[in-house]
């Protein structure tokens, strides 16, 4: 006689260590969140101040985003040598001090460098952070860590629009990089009383340098190529020649990677499915969370004509949606899967990119809001989901060059989103006739159809998964 099956084991039940260690590492999240979300913001006051057009100061906001994709990828290296939660604190303490710096800018080139300093900081922060995580929390309470994990940055990005119109319209808007400092102390000492200081190591590998030299050189030909380009500040002759250095030295890297015993980053983690589909399927939509922030403030203020705070009130609708999801987003993981969340959450965060292309100056400003709000739910499922699944295949060892890896992907497609959206909008306003860069409410609607389109080059990844995958992370 068969015995009775046994019914389906249920996940475990968070412990306080799944929440609060999520919570401490992914302060980084919230201090990024809320300077990239406020800078959006204010970027019509500090074009003001600084007496500059306002598509160059994206200069300010890719120049933090390059020096992440640049110096990420030894964030890895320097956790397993000196320790993940001395690093942690370090990058910290850098991101606050380039904080201060960029409070204290009187120029756009000023800005620009100190912006590259904060970048170096936020460059370890997230990945060490997402290391930490990883090695604390058993499989199977991964995904709940991961919703608290998502926790902060999503209170950062509903905090940081009204904050930043706020600033804008009662203060200067030095004081929107001058908050990060009390936040930034509070992050190390959190650090210092929860984390532990005896992380269990990784492999102590020599640093590779040139590595490091070909991928920072490859980003940044690749990066600065497509930020000059639209801006004509150098003969397209330079930007081409800058794209196929950069191209070629990211081929010499690859090159290089399957040779050295030691690599800065072991490709031969895209060999697992599950990894590739999180990193190169999730790009196109990573790509589009990069252009929507950077469009949806200059839509709203220079094509509506709203005020910087009316502004950072609409756009915190997204930030409240995303945090709405946390709520739903692990029982919907358990219940369908990552393969049916996946496809399901891409395809309606890209109509929900193409719906803001369709906003007027007479749209309702409730309505606008209610779109906003929906449009940040499904892609927080999204994110919850592929930040989950991309490590349900790696090896406990192989962690950190995972890590590592799929934050710099995750960076530079959230830098090329800002140089999709700018160059777009200059594209359209150039086909447009509009006089001196001047942007209208008409240039915005081709942009946000463009980027919706980008959205759902994911979901043909997506399609490739098993039905089964990261079962062993949904409890199960």
């Amino acid at each position: 006689m068969m015995a009775p099956a046994k019914p389906p084991r249920e996940p475990a039940l968070p412990s306080p260590h799944t929440r609060i260690v999520p919570l401490v590492v992914a302060c980084p999240l919230f201090l990024q969140n809320l300077d990239t979300s406020v800078m959006a913001t204010a970027l019509p006051a500090i074009a003001q101040s600084l007496d500059v057009r306002i598509l160059n100061l994206n200069l300010a906001v890719t120049a933090y985003l390059l020096s992440l994709a640049i110096f990420l990828p030894i964030s890895g290296w320097l956790a397993d040598r000196f320790g993940a939660r001395r690093m942690f604190c370090v990058a910290i303490g850098l991101f606050s001090l380039g904080s201060a710096l960029c409070g204290l800018a009187t120029s756009l080139p000023s800005l620009v460098a100190y912006r590259l300093l904060q970048g170096i900081g936020g460059a370890m922060m997230l990945p060490v952070g997402r290391l930490i995580l990883l090695r604390s929390v058993p499989p199977a309470q991964i995904v709940s860590a991961m919703v608290w994990f998502t926790v902060p940055g999503a209170i950062g990005r509903m905090a940081g629009p009204f904050f930043g119109g706020a600033v804008v319209t009662f203060a200067s808007w030095n004081w929107i990089f001058l908050v990060n400092i009390p936040f930034g102390l509070a992050g190390v000492a959190a650090a210092l009383w929860f984390i532990d200081a005896d992380l269990p190591a990784g492999e102590r590998r020599g640093f590779d340098v040139p590595g490091f030299l070909l991928l920072a050189c490859g980003l940044a030909g690749l990066i600065g190529a497509l930020e000059t380009l639209e801006k004509g500040l150098w003969p397209w002759e330079w930007n081409l020649a800058a794209a196929l250095v950069g191209s070629a030295a990211l081929l010499a890297y690859v090159w290089h990677s399957r040779r050295s015993p030691h690599p800065l980053i072991d490709l031969s983690i895209f060999r697992f499915s599950s990894y590739r589909a999180a990193v190169i399927g999730g790009m196109p939509l990573r790509i589009a969370i990069g252009a929507s922030p950077f469009m949806l403030p200059l839509m709203l203020q220079l094509g509506f004509g709203l005020s910087a705070l009316e502004s950072g009130l609409l756009t915190m609708a997204t930030a409240v949606g995303s945090l709405s999801t946390r709520t739903i987003v692990a029982r919907a993981i358990r219940t369908v899967g990552f393969r049916t969340l996946l496809i399901g959450a891409a395809t309606l965060s890209s109509l929900f990119y193409m719906a803001y292309g369709f906003f007027t100056p007479s749209t309702p400003h409730v309505a606008i809001f209610v779109v906003l709000l929906c449009g940040g739910l499904v892609n927080a499922l999204a994110m919850v989901a592929l930040n989950t699944l991309g490590f349900t295949q790696i090896p406990r060892e192989r962690t950190s060059h995972a890590t590592t890896a799929s934050s710099m992907a995750q960076q530079l497609s959230v830098c090329l989103g800002v140089v999709l959206g700018a160059s777009l909008l200059a594209l359209i306003g150039h086909w447009h006739g509009s006089v001196s860069g001047q942007l209208q409410a008409r240039d915005f609607r081709p942009a946000f159809l463009v980027v919706g389109a980008v959205t759902l080059l994911s979901v043909l990844w997506f399609r490739r998964l098993r039905a089964d995958e990261g079962d062993e992370f949904r409890g199960r």
